[in-house]
């Protein structure tokens, strides 16, 4: 060329992440600064078959001014990507594949998307029919020595190599590029002779087909020194020894993000064209993602309405239902105006407020969306929580049966919900009875599009204890010995993980043992390598995502687990690509409340409404003040027991109160909460202005909402304020700390004259306290679950252990305990029995007697019972052998015989 090549001519368009699951060890952060530092002003993400780290890769470089190319090495199948011949299929070649505009983003994400869902066979595999239907936008890299130009000069097959090559030219045309590596490792030359053999081949291929070269760089890690633990990394993935010389190793070759220097320097000479290129692909390359956005389903009104004024007329009806004297049955013809006379001036104002907010955000769809499939879940019989997280504070979602917990009688704050300051998701998390979760996320299917509903991706990355433990095993340093240094790891604070850099430096016993220990220092310096990088792919245990149109047009998809379809994003990039994300959360105490109640109607002739419940229950109290509450939900620790049999709870907010003292942190004020309750500690208030948010807590700051509501009476602040408070003191936000504190203490002076020093002293209490300090209403939702499974223990304890025990029927341990808790009920479990027993523990009618499930019986299983009792409904057994002639052997088999046997059954 002539020209002096510079280090920003070259860029790295050839990438892996820990996003290559335990084949790629740079982090996304990492690698963006890394690249920063070089020089270089653009840099590539391609990982293995996924997209999964590219959202975070996209912000990270726009962050500091990199642009970034998204990308993926893709796995083309031999064949199609539909045949799965053990013989002939399990080949695979990589090719690399790089956006140049929106176009190519959105076809790639449906290529993986593809991939994943269509051409899964050991990887997920695209084909030459996927390719030419979605090449627009989209630059190709022939691949590295694995790739299918690459392989097929490794052989020598020249011109099968040639047919390839001229087929992707074919498609692509001056998108397609002949791929050059060179990771020849100073130490071992000999191992990459192959590659340099299939870089002649790609020069003559070039000339003759005229397609220009391009050189990459196939980083799997940052730098030379992290070689060793990648290798590491990788006898993880592969479950072997690094003393195995037998394993997956690429210690012969370098695979570290090169500075550009390093390139310039050993292609300049001979290809300068090929190092030029990869700066020409990365301007040609030019993805702007719309971040922030919002992208909430339109949900289908009734004809003429539009979401806001459907959503008005269902919230003022709810209203009139939930504060008016009117059931709900006779609210459902009522016009706004006619729901509004039945309607307290005090709600009217806070609806209109929130209403106004809401529509003022374009969030009236999103209501819409929860409202549906809560009452339709409810009005299929499914028991969902009273609410999740901070949504209790809201009016509307209390109006439209979201929640259950009135946000004015409980001082909840719809600020802390939803900022009118800045715009942001509202988050309503759900609670369902696990039994039935699925249920309400096939509904959402069916109603918006089997292709716009699907579970969002998670990571599990490998936290410091479990990085010392693989490292360790790699190591074959001895179990004890392993297990002894992950055990040294301190334990999270206030729910974070320190990470294993800082312990070894605080910790006084892991800092002793890291420098006096060999074995231990090796360990721990390669555990500091891998932690934090990426170990697994899952399914989110609760995140559903629900999309205006197909999915793949916002996140592309992967079959997470065997039939279940997820975003390849995790629940990050889905909020803020805008996507409505729900939290589904599955919970086992709601379907024991459920078979409570099932059993209860049956038993006891009394069909209960779980949401209806009087607060004001003597003998729920007195369950609470005796401290009897295994079995009930947040309450049954030793500890909590303790707490309740000193603190005799009265009255509802004293178990709203527990349920956030009872952590660690807050706990040390339990004592001064009980005492002051019973007034043997003075209460006081720094100043009086304080009193109206901390009566209820005895002068003791529990909430996050009582110092937003101190900011508001005190300092002046609106709802938007108290909330950015609440946030820049929780998250510890120093810069908008400053700010905040600021504007508190001048509010404090001028709106109650306060004196500066005071509001300063308050001000250091809250940034001492704050971490403390608990979501109040996540913590009445969880304290009405804990009531009503009390209600239930106290006033139908029969039901309710019935209940308990087969919702626990798989935990031997558990059971024990409960077995042991019904003997201190006065409650009689009996034997398992083929005559009187069924699959579930059940209630014997008109007696303190539970009888044995039969399918809580270890080795026998749902099936077994179900012949059981098809063969029963012939009349009781009369004996063992009269048992063997009627119960079917194929579903009953000699494994469920001893166990039924051993266990009195018979």
């Amino acid at each position: 060329m002539g020209v002096q090549l510079k280090p920003s001519d070259y860029v790295h368009l050839h990438n892996h992440t820990h996003h290559s699951v335990l084949d790629g060890l740079t982090k996304i952060p990492d690698l963006i600064h890394a690249v920063k530092d070089m020089g270089m002003e653009a840099v590539a993400i391609t990982d293995h078959g996924t997209m999964s780290g590219a959202i975070e890769f996209y912000k990270a470089a726009r962050g500091v001014g990199v642009k970034p190319i998204i990308g993926i090495e893709a796995y083309i199948a031999s064949r199609s990507r539909h045949d799965r011949d053990p013989q002939k299929d399990k080949a695979r070649y990589h090719l690399t594949i790089l956006t140049m505009n929106n176009v190519g983003y959105q076809n790639l994400m449906v290529l993986s998307s593809l991939a994943n869902l269509e051409g899964m066979y050991y990887k997920p595999r695209m084909d030459h029919e996927l390719l030419e239907k979605y090449n627009e936008g989209l630059i190709i890299l022939s691949g590295c020595a694995g790739g299918e130009v690459g392989d097929n000069l490794r052989m020598d097959n020249y011109e099968q190599a040639k047919k390839i090559a001229l087929w992707y030219k074919s498609i692509f045309g001056d998108r397609y590029y002949l791929e050059m590596q060179d990771h020849g490792h100073p130490d071992h030359p000999s191992s990459w002779d192959v590659q340099v053999k299939i870089n002649a081949h790609l020069q003559t291929l070039s000339k003759e087909l005229d397609i220009p070269l391009v050189v990459s760089s196939d980083g799997h890690y940052l730098s030379h020194d992290d070689q060793d633990a990648h290798e590491i990394l990788l006898c993880v993935g592969t479950g072997t020894f690094l003393s195995d010389e037998k394993r997956m190793s690429l210690k012969d070759f370098e695979l570290h993000v090169a500075d550009p220097k390093e390139i310039i320097a050993r292609w300049g000479p001979t290809n300068p064209e090929a190092v030029a290129n990869t700066r020409l692909i990365a301007d040609r390359c030019d993805v702007e993602l719309a971040l922030g956005g919002i992208l909430i389903p339109t949900f289908p009104t009734p004809v003429s309405e539009s979401e806001k004024t459907y959503l008005h007329k269902l919230v003022y009806r709810g209203l009139a239902w939930r504060y008016g004297d009117l059931d709900q049955p006779q609210t459902t013809s009522l016009s706004v105006d006619e729901a509004k006379t039945h309607i307290p001036e005090e709600v009217l104002e806070r609806a209109a407020y929130e209403l106004s907010v809401v529509d003022g955000m374009g969030f009236n769809g999103y209501f819409l969306i929860v409202q549906d499939f809560i009452n339709w879940g409810k009005d299929q019989g499914i028991i969902f929580g009273p609410g999740r997280g901070s949504a209790a504070g809201s009016i509307l979602a209390y109006a439209l049966r979201i929640t259950e917990l009135d946000p004015l009688q409980y001082d909840l704050l719809f600020e802390r919900f939803l900022n009118p300051d800045r715009i942001s998701m509202p988050d309503v998390d759900i609670d369902i009875q696990d039994t039935r979760r699925d249920e309400v996320i096939a509904y959402c299917t069916q109603k918006y599009g089997i292709n716009r509903v699907a579970n969002i991706a998670t990571f599990g990355k490998m936290a410091a204890r479990a990085a010392v433990r693989d490292v360790a095993r790699v190591l074959q340093v001895p179990y004890s010995e392993a297990d002894r240094f992950s055990k040294m790891i301190p334990p999270p604070v206030q729910g974070r993980h320190i990470s294993l850099k800082v312990s070894v430096k605080q910790d006084p016993d892991l800092k002793r043992e890291y420098e006096t220990n060999p074995t231990a220092k090796i360990v721990f310096d390669y555990a500091m390598r891998l932690e934090g990088t990426i170990r697994s792919h899952g399914v989110h245990a609760a995140g559903v995502v629900i999309a205006p149109d197909d999915i793949v047009k916002f996140a592309p998809l992967e079959m997470a687990q065997k039939g279940v379809i997820s975003t390849q994003y995790p629940m990050g990039p889905i909020e803020e690509l805008g996507l409505l994300k729900m939290d589904f959360l599955g919970l086992s105490n709601l379907t024991t409340i459920n078979n409570a109640l099932r059993i209860i109607k049956k038993v006891n002739k009394v069909d209960i409404d779980i949401d209806t419940l009087p607060l004001d229950d003597k003998a729920t109290y007195e369950l609470f003040q005796r401290g009897d509450t295994t079995g009930v939900f947040q309450l049954e620790s030793a500890g909590m027991k303790r707490y309740l049999r000193e603190l005799k709870p009265s009255i509802f907010e004293d178990i709203i109160a527990m349920v956030a003292l009872y952590r660690p942190g807050p706990m040390q004020f339990i004592d001064s909460f009980i005492k002051r309750k019973y007034g043997k500690e003075t209460i006081s208030y720094l100043h009086p202005k304080f009193e109206n948010a901390l009566k209820e807590t005895y002068g003791i700051l529990v909430y996050q909402e009582q110092f937003m509501l101190i900011s508001k009476d005190f300092a002046g602040f609106t709802g938007g304020q108290a909330d950015t408070l609440r946030k820049a003191v929780g998250k510890k936000n120093i810069d908008l700390m400053r700010k905040v504190k600021a504007d508190f203490v001048q509010g404090a002076i001028s709106f109650s004259g306060a004196d500066p020093k005071l509001a300063e002293k308050f001000w250091d209490q809250l940034e001492e306290f704050a971490n403390y300090c608990f979501n109040k209403s996540h913590a009445a939702c969880y304290g009405l679950i804990s009531y009503w499974t009390a209600y239930l223990k106290a006033n139908y304890p029969e039901a309710f252990m019935a209940a308990l025990m087969t919702s626990d029927q798989d935990d031997i341990d558990r059971l024990a305990i409960e077995i042991t808790e019904c003997k201190h009920m006065g409650i009689t479990v009996l034997s398992p029995d083929v005559n009187e027993s069924f699959v579930e523990f059940a209630v014997v009618p008109g007696k303190k007697e539970i009888r044995f499930g039969m399918a809580a019986v270890k080795g026998v299983g749902v099936a077994a019972v179900e012949e059981i009792l098809r063969a029963r409904e012939g009349g009781k057994f009369a004996s063992v052998e009269d048992f063997a002639r009627r119960v079917s052997t194929s579903k009953f088999n000699k494994k469920a015989w001893e166990s039924l046997i051993k266990s009195g059954g018979f």
